[in-house]
């Protein structure tokens, strides 16, 4: 993709990134560092950067909550993903221990 000569393509989802956070401080900072310079926030804590690369910012805890045997906290936890642009932690607990 960087070369000097002319071409009529650029990146799409299928080059994506995924970015695993610890905390919400870091969800935020990798969140704000991404859409420097024209990023573009889009659903599930999925983003674009400047240069058209997706990346999705994501918790750690999350996969544990996708995982749970409790199929009723799953699909909670689920719902509120969809509803989201960026990630937060607490709102993703709420509905977990809901």
């Amino acid at each position: 993709m960087d070369s000097p000569i002319d071409h009529e393509f650029g990146f799409t989802p299928a080059t994506s990134f995924i970015v695993n956070c610890e905390s919400q401080s870091e969800i935020d900072e990798m969140w704000e560092k991404l859409q420097t310079d024209g990023g573009l926030p889009s659903q599930c804590g999925w983003l674009t950067d400047k240069f058209g690369i997706s990346w999705q910012v994501v918790p750690t805890v999350l996969a544990k909550m996708l995982t749970d045997k409790d199929e009723s906290k799953r699909e909670k936890v689920l719902a509120a993903l969809m509803k989201s642009q960026k990630l937060k932690i607490g709102e993703l607990e709420k509905a977990f221990n809901s």
